[in-house]
């Protein structure tokens, strides 16, 4: 029986290690070594490999990642279930970074950053937290995590999903015809939302311009998620203050990308969270020892929601 790895090379020797001394009876290879297929029933990539038939036996299909929309779920046959990552190590990873962002510019860290270059010694009004209004687009395990820490300092929080949530201390908005009334609340748009054809593009004018004026675009989701020239847009004509990226499309973006330059874009490489092998070596083995059993998979995905 073989567990199969297909993802980052170095990220997977520490993977390797951690199998051979928490699963010493299932072997693990990594890709393209991936030994006798008929024996490989666990495969953990973040891109699936070109014909899947080529493993007659396999049993279940993990994604290295939070979100699956680069996996060609197309490919996949439907006895085979898809399981995203759900582990500590990436919802944390998540709430720093969001909540570093979410404070840089509350406390205006990116305006004092820019008077240090011109050498200006100008205090800029402190105001409490009570005063920004936080919203989080995507109320998964990730979108919970953040909100739930964004609270703690004071934040009013409120969250929106596609369907209807409940969440202790979240104002929390559903739906379409939900959507304006919880931007028109929102000074601090966090975007977490999985990436499918309902949501492509949803970053747009329309959106900015429901939202408070100069409010800040914090996109942790995916590229594909911002119109891009709306952005452009909705900045330079004062609709939105700030935009905090650190999801593109494409990635990485062309060097002549008028994104790298704007003065109110604050560019990272995708990292606001990654899996930890620690934690996700554990997430796995739990997983396939709940299939096992039979029981249900944590972080199973709804093949007719794309997550």
């Amino acid at each position: 029986m073989t567990f199969v790895y297909k993802a980052d090379p170095v990220r997977g020797e520490i993977w390797a290690r951690l199998f051979a001394r928490k699963a010493p009876g299932l072997e693990f290879r990594m890709w393209p070594d991936s030994g006798d297929p008929a024996a490989v029933r666990y495969l953990a990539a973040w891109l699936t490999p070109p014909d899947l038939a080529v493993f007659p036996n396999l049993e279940l299909l993990f994604c290295v990642g939070a979100g699956v929309d680069q996996l060609d779920l197309a490919t996949v046959p439907r006895s085979i279930p898809v399981v995203r990552m759900v582990e500590p190590g990436l919802v944390g990873g998540m709430v720093e970074y969001v909540t570093l962002a979410t404070l840089a510019v509350h406390r205006d860290w990116l305006a004092y950053v820019e008077q240090q270059r011109q050498r200006k010694w100008q205090a800029l009004p402190v105001l409490t937290p009570a005063t920004r209004r936080v919203g989080v687009m995507g109320l998964g395990v990730l979108g919970k995590a953040v909100l739930e820490k964004l609270r703690g300092f004071g934040f009013p929080c409120a969250g929106w999903s596609r369907s209807p949530r409940v969440l202790e201390g979240i104002e929390c908005f559903a739906g379409g015809g939900e959507l304006n009334a919880f931007l028109a609340r929102t000074d601090i748009l966090v975007c977490l939302l999985p990436l499918t054809e309902a949501t492509r593009g949803i970053l747009d004018r329309r959106l900015f311009d429901a939202l408070p004026r100069g409010a800040t675009l914090i996109n942790v989701g995916r590229g594909g998620h911002l119109v891009q020239a709306d952005l452009l847009r909705a900045l330079d004509d004062g609709r939105l203050g700030t935009a905090i990226l650190d999801v593109t499309d494409p990635e990485p973006l062309p060097a002549n990308d008028p994104l790298w330059t704007h003065p109110n874009v604050v560019i990272t490489p995708h990292i606001a969270s990654e899996t930890q092998p620690e934690t996700a070596v554990d997430a796995v083995l739990d997983n396939i020892r709940r299939h096992r059993l039979g029981e249900p998979l944590v972080g199973r995905v709804d093949r007719e929601q794309g997550y």
